[in-house]
């Protein structure tokens, strides 16, 4: 490791930058087979933005812009190891795997006169997992993303914003890539909507006639939280449509696994039934994110107090907050611990509160 240290900054105090990357990348290997993962992401992370800046000589570096306010109307990301971590029901697994296969193998359907079929539209609640799966497929066909955005792609001059949608489409189908469109109500509304004036119908229509022209050797994909919006004939133009929703018990018990993977707990071994169930229980309702920083935020506390292990009431403290937004009552909050698992003794410590207290608040009406 202390070699790999050396040799990057050799590379650096000699602008040798290729000596920098390729050192930088045996040193996050060697960080991940020595078990520091998280160091290991963080070199990446760095390196995947290196890896955008070296690519940016070749044909992806003329970004599309706004005429008007001459602002970059997309952003291009690479596929980086840490975007094959995604968690998806079977259902959905097996949709995707099928989705990029059917891109991988394009030239075999084309040649036996079959359409590619390389468009997808996801839709649901926000935070369950759209942007992270369009990484996702990025990853797992080397493509880079060319995510849109909305804020210069939508001009005050409406007509200005056909034509940047257009500049988007040609870009996108003149390089192997994935167009990534979020937020995709804003552009695809219905063109029924009495309260939208006529220009932006006009909007829609190019962008259908756009989705129609699209080149066959990249990817496109949209996603929106509010599908009832969208036009009709948009959600004809999409070959794949697939609905990602909140996690279900199994997806929470997965979600868990890999968020918890580098900490130590034995929240989810636990044998007492109840406790189990309660505790996965008070997690339905929220999204993949939500679950994700409830996580993130109890780690995040037991570095910061040198606590060594998380427990299920860790957990619990941070879903009475989300929903709560804070302990009002200490009694109901103690009955609430109680009620989802955590034993009065636990309690007792967990609170500094005294056992007369914990049983006084525990008392089941």
């Amino acid at each position: 490791m202390y070699t790999e240290i050396v040799k990057i900054i050799e590379g650096g105090m000699s602008n040798d930058k290729e000596k920098v990357f390729n050192y930088a990348t045996l040193l996050a290997d060697n960080l991940e087979k020595e078990g520091d993962v998280n160091f290991s992401k963080k070199i990446r992370t760095v390196l995947s933005k290196k890896k955008s800046s070296l690519a940016s000589l070749d044909s992806l570096n003329s970004k599309p812009v706004d005429q008007e306010s001459r602002m970059d109307i997309i952003n291009v990301t690479y596929p980086t190891k840490e975007s094959n971590e995604i968690i998806l029901n079977k259902t959905t697994k097996n949709e995707i795997n099928e989705f990029i296969q059917v891109y991988k193998q394009r030239n075999k359907l084309m040649k036996a006169g079959m359409e590619v079929g390389n468009s997808l539209l996801l839709y649901g609640p926000p935070g369950c997992g759209k942007t992270s799966l369009a990484s996702y497929i990025s990853y797992k066909t080397d493509l880079p993303l060319v995510v849109a955005r909305l804020d210069s792609l939508i001009s005050s001059l409406l007509g200005s914003t056909a034509k940047n949608i257009r500049k988007i489409f040609e870009y996108a189908s003149k390089n192997e890539c994935i167009l990534f469109l979020d937020e995709f109500d804003v552009i695809a509304k219905l063109r029924d909507d009495k309260h939208e004036m006529g220009e932006l119908k006009r909007v829609v229509n190019s962008l259908i006639q756009n989705i129609d022209e699209f080149s066959e050797n990249s990817i496109l994909i949209a996603a929106t939280n509010h599908e009832e919006l969208l036009d009709n004939a948009v959600w004809r133009r999409f070959s794949w449509i697939l609905k990602l929703d909140k996690p279900n018990h199994d997806e929470i018990v997965f979600l868990l696994e890999d968020l918890l993977k580098n900490t130590e707990t034995n929240i989810l071994e636990s044998k007492g039934k109840r406790k189990k169930i309660s505790f996965i229980n008070e997690l339905y309702g929220f999204s993949h994110a939500d679950i994700k920083n409830i996580i993130n935020k109890c780690i995040r506390k037991s570095i910061i107090n040198n606590i060594n292990e998380i427990n299920n009431w860790d957990i619990l403290t941070e879903v009475y907050l989300r929903k709560n937004h804070e302990i009002e009552n200490e009694d109901k909050f103690i009955k609430y611990l109680y009620i989802n698992g955590v034993t009065q003794e636990e309690i007792n410590k967990y609170l500094n509160v005294s056992l007369r207290t914990v049983r006084e608040a525990t008392k089941l009406d």
